[in-house]
């Protein structure tokens, strides 16, 4: 489950990275309004710490912008603004959860873990084909028979598919797959898509998982 965080001191950002990358959550930071929609709307994130006042753009403008394209993604306010018009106007642009400054760090990673729960459930199996990945389980099948992956493959695999019909660059695939965010060889991704391809037997007839030549791979319905 990979968080971005959206927050303008520095201090309280790094503190945030430090401690969710202990608990086992990759984390990418931006410092403002602008910066942190455009990361946002990649849809590489599962969950978003949102800075209410931001530069830029304000938390609520982020929110609302990025509502129009993920409906579901959760979103949490780190806000110094806690009257009921504030909370109501944070929920209705789009938030599912707001934790007031200055606030405990376990606070915050319990009600983190709460949307995340919501999250698992919701992602529980993946489809691509007759290929079904279920998330609780980390099993995998292909036309209802078992396949073995490993966890990098399975991690692979999920990337890909919850991003069907998306073009997935090499790079982001190494810094969400991999979570290296500096220049690698990355052309570790082929033999990784080319194990799962003979897993999961995709012939010329049945690849859904596409080469897009000089740039990624894409996961798509056949």
């Amino acid at each position: 489950m990979k968080i971005l965080v959206v927050e303008d001191e520095p201090g309280i950002a790094s503190f945030l990275k430090q401690g969710l990358e202990e608990e086992n959550f990759p984390t990418d930071i931006a410092e403002d309004g602008i910066k942190g929609l455009s990361l946002a709307l990649t849809g590489n994130y599962d969950l978003l710490l949102l800075d209410w006042m931001l530069p830029g753009l304000s938390g609520i403008e982020v929110c609302e912008q990025f509502r129009t394209k993920f409906k579901t993604t959760p979103v949490i306010f780190l806000t110094a603004k806690d009257t009921i018009r504030e909370t109501i106007t944070g929920l209705q642009a789009g938030a599912n959860d707001y934790i007031k400054k200055p606030f405990h760090f376990e606070e915050l990673l319990e009600r983190i873990k709460v949307q995340m729960r919501g999250l698992v459930a919701e992602e529980q199996n993946l489809v691509l084909g007759t290929i079904t990945l279920n998330m609780n389980t980390h099993q995998a099948l292909k036309d209802n028979m078992e396949v073995h992956l490993t966890q990098k493959e399975f991690a692979l695999l999920s990337y890909l598919i919850k991003n069907k019909g998306k073009i997935c660059e090499r790079t982001q695939i190494i810094e969400d797959v991999w979570d290296i965010h500096f220049d690698y060889d990355n052309s570790v991704i082929d033999v990784y898509v080319s194990a799962l391809r003979k897993k999961l037997n995709l012939g010329a007839d049945q690849d859904h998982i596409q080469t897009i030549r000089g740039v990624g791979y894409m996961a798509k319905e056949i």
